[in-house]
């Protein structure tokens, strides 16, 4: 668990569902995205279930959650150990630039580190410039373009 005097990362619990939905609704909007909610009901579900290869965590304030991140460890043909996909990280509007979306990225590479993966990696979207800001001082674009094929 990542901490200071007023704001700690915290992995979800049961209990934390009233707490993450909202951030999970704030994500998609902002990546005008709609996921249906039974689709949502089986992410928790997932985030929670010990046999599943996802994580969760929420960042908390003054005891509000104002940021999530979900992670997933799987595995890579580059290596005999896993990997680590951020898959989704989000931080409220009102507390952007104040350091929690680092400290949401840290608390997945200490997670990931000690599930002894070789590397986390995450995508964002190209007009993404505030995180790409972060994400250009504390990692490494891997040159990689991304290609998507819909199998619906």
């Amino acid at each position: 668990m990542t901490s200071d005097a007023s704001t700690h990362i915290k992995p979800l619990t049961a209990q934390d569902h009233p707490l993450w939905l909202p951030l999970w609704r704030k994500y998609q909007i902002f990546y005008q995205a709609e996921i249906p909610d039974a689709t949502s009901q089986v992410t928790w579900q997932r985030l929670l279930d010990p046999g599943e290869p996802m994580f969760g965590a929420l960042a908390m304030v003054d005891g509000q959650a104002v940021g999530m991140t979900h992670w997933i460890f799987q595995r890579s043909c580059w290596s005999v150990a896993d990997t680590c996909y951020l898959q989704d990280l989000f931080v409220d509007q009102q507390q952007r630039g104040s350091g929690i979306g680092r400290r949401l990225i840290e608390h997945v590479c200490a997670e990931a580190k000690a599930a002894q993966c070789t590397r986390v990696h995450w995508l964002t979207h190209e007009t993404n410039a505030t995180a790409m800001q972060l994400y250009d001082r504390i990692a490494q674009r891997s040159g990689f373009v991304q290609y998507r094929k819909q199998l619906d």
